[in-house]
């Protein structure tokens, strides 16, 4: 595994030096693992949701890879980026379906450790992102953690890996940030 994610650095490093040989190198190594992350965000998603698994991976590939001027540092930084991209889309596409605004009486967002968006979901993924706006703009660390591990499916170690920190640091910020979440989308309500 080790020796797998030095190959994915080494093709990242070469990408970012402008080489496209190495994307082409690249994209049987981390095509499973984005596969594997929009597994977990859609695993528990009604059957007949409009995004498929393999749109929500190709979308974010097709973004990942239509990024100029990247300087990727490892496979955790790229992961930690793609898991932004994730994001991105499943929140636009929550957009295109679902445009009424903080409706529905929904007053709770569970955080754990996948993304799922449903169409009963929607409205929670957008409230979701603006609450997530809004850390962003109060605390960029905490909000950057929450991408990662929510949207991105990193690990404690990986978080840590990609932001230079600590993992105790990362646990304590995780749980900082999933309670301030909390407190800001239950305030928004119906």
């Amino acid at each position: 595994m080790a020796a797998k994610q030095n190959d994915i650095t080494q093709l990242l490093l070469k990408w970012s030096e402008g080489r496209p040989e190495a994307l082409e190198d690249l994209i049987p190594l981390i095509y499973p693992e984005l596969r594997r992350l929009a597994r977990q965000y859609m695993r528990r998603e009604n059957p007949a949701h409009t995004l498929q698994t393999s749109a929500l991976i190709n979308e974010a590939y097709l973004r990942l890879a239509g990024q100029q001027g990247v300087e990727w540092h490892n496979r955790a930084h790229f992961f930690a980026v793609a898991a932004q991209v994730m994001r991105h889309v499943l929140i636009d596409h929550a957009r295109k379906h679902q445009v009424v605004r903080r409706g529905g009486g929904l007053l709770r967002v569970p955080l754990d450790e996948t993304a799922v968006a449903s169409h009963e979901r929607a409205l929670e993924f957008v409230a979701l992102d603006e609450a997530l706006t809004k850390l962003a703009l109060i605390d960029g660390r905490k909000s950057q953690i929450v991408e990662m591990k929510f949207f991105g499916g990193l690990t404690v170690d990986e978080i840590a890996e990609v932001m230079k920190l600590s993992p105790i640091t990362i646990k304590r910020e995780w749980r900082a940030a999933k309670a301030w979440l909390h407190l800001e989308i239950t305030e928004q309500g119906p």
